[in-house]
């Protein structure tokens, strides 16, 4: 009997464990975070719970495909809304890659985040012929901006200009393109086609607690912020609050455009609406300007209060290999910046009367570091590394921005893009 007890009992184990690797991890909103990685390798899009005490993580199973139209497609971003219910990401399709590699098919997946940490699929929504490149959204969740990278063009043939498409986010997540969308950005005299890469919004709601700008009144007016990697520019767009639609800012003829360094591949506003910093990946360094909108930053630099940038002392400012995504905390005060040749992130100290950039201190990455997310929180950075399939963690102390890794994350291959609620 005692025999036959054992083994009737070490069956039993062996069938709960079972049990719980089918079920996946468990997922407490109150104790754990969530993140989201998309995967270009299965085309799926992944969820992990972490502790947010410890950092320890574990997956989350049943991960949704990425969705068509027509096949499943690449990724180049994703993003949750402000109340983390909902997810939204970029996917692009090549059809027939030997006798039409330019022609793309570009649609919005769109996820509902399940109470468990999973993901329900929604739909999709088409884009243009033009491959999307990176997404933004404004603080109150009402739009969804998407930029639209350059054509690739084959011999003889033009390339088509990048663009910006604006969606009014409804109920479950649905999206209606705005009247105009997408918004063409101007011919740059001299230069080539525009091809923006990413994306910023000015806040028009300021973090509750901890910001320098808490407690104080948001400003009603908002500017989009792109950056175009053919031009060495960023775009600066007015946005109707209540409708979404881009036109030009105040007191220009057309929508204006400001200097950066060589081939801008990412961009941040901070969370007080003081300070626009760009990560310019070919020349090694990190633009920083302040934001005209009357704030104090801005009264001895500006003329005006149109959102125009001015580049604030010393910029720009030193980076490492390859800088490319780039992200300012959630409490505004230190920037954040992938040097992906070099497979290390640096953080910033910025200084809150000028914007400068501290000195930096540096970490390591994964091979190929491409997205960084920082949790609302300001306690938990993640870093997606396209070649070493994981997610570097990291804990942050807001007081200081000191960084420290915590055990990376395994993923699918090849995952691009991260959202962290």
């Amino acid at each position: 009997m005692p025999t036959r007890f054992a083994w009737l009992l070490a069956l039993l184990v062996l069938f709960f464990v079972g049990f719980l690797v089918a079920c996946g991890s468990h997922f407490s909103p109150s104790s754990d975070g969530l993140l989201l990685v998309p995967s270009l390798g299965s085309a799926v899009v992944q969820t992990f719970s972490f502790n947010l005490s410890s950092g320890h993580s574990s997956s989350i199973n049943n991960p949704p495909p990425i969705p068509g139209p027509p096949s499943q497609g690449s990724v180049a971003s994703i993003i949750l809304d402000p109340a983390g219910a909902f997810a939204y990401l970029t996917t692009s399709d090549t059809p027939n890659p030997v006798q039409s590699p330019c022609t793309t098919t570009n649609s919005l997946a769109t996820y509902k985040v399940n109470s468990n940490g999973t993901l329900s699929a929604i739909g999709t929504t088409t884009l243009g012929s033009n491959p999307p490149a990176a997404l933004a959204m404004d603080s109150a969740g009402k739009f969804l901006f998407v930029a639209n990278s350059a054509t690739c063009a084959l011999p003889g043939t033009s390339t088509m200009a990048g663009a910006i498409s604006v969606f009014s986010i409804g109920s479950n997540a649905s999206l209606t393109e705005v009247t105009g969308s997408p918004f063409p950005i101007p011919a740059t005299l001299g230069g080539g086609p525009a091809n923006p890469v990413a994306l910023a919004i000015t806040p028009t709601i300021f973090p509750a607690l901890h910001a320098a700008c808490s407690g104080t009144a948001a400003p009603t007016t908002a500017y989009l912020y792109a950056a175009d990697a053919a031009n060495d520019a960023l775009w600066e767009f007015s946005v109707d609050t209540s409708s979404g639609v881009l036109g030009k800012p105040p007191n220009y003829s057309s929508v204006p455009s400001f200097a950066t360094g060589s081939v801008p591949s990412g961009i941040a506003v901070d969370a007080c609406n003081k300070f626009v910093y760009a990560a310019n990946q070919n020349s090694n360094n990190v633009s920083a300007y302040t934001i005209c909108n009357g704030g104090p930053a801005s009264s001895a630099a500006c003329q005006s209060s149109d959102g125009s940038l001015v580049p604030v002392p010393a910029s720009p400012f030193a980076a490492g290999n390859g800088p490319d995504a780039v992200a300012v905390d959630p409490f505004g005060n230190f920037v954040y910046v992938l040097n992906k040749l070099a497979n290390t992130l640096s953080g910033y100290r910025i200084s809150p009367a000028s914007g400068s950039l501290g000195n930096a201190s540096t970490v390591s990455t994964g091979s190929t570091p491409v997205s960084i997310a920082i949790r609302s929180d300001d306690n938990w950075v993640f870093v997606t590394n396209y070649g070493s399939a994981n997610v570097s963690e990291y804990s942050l102390t807001p007081a200081t921005g000191v960084l420290s890794p915590q055990a990376p994350i395994t993923t699918d291959n090849f995952p691009f893009g991260v959202a962290v609620k």
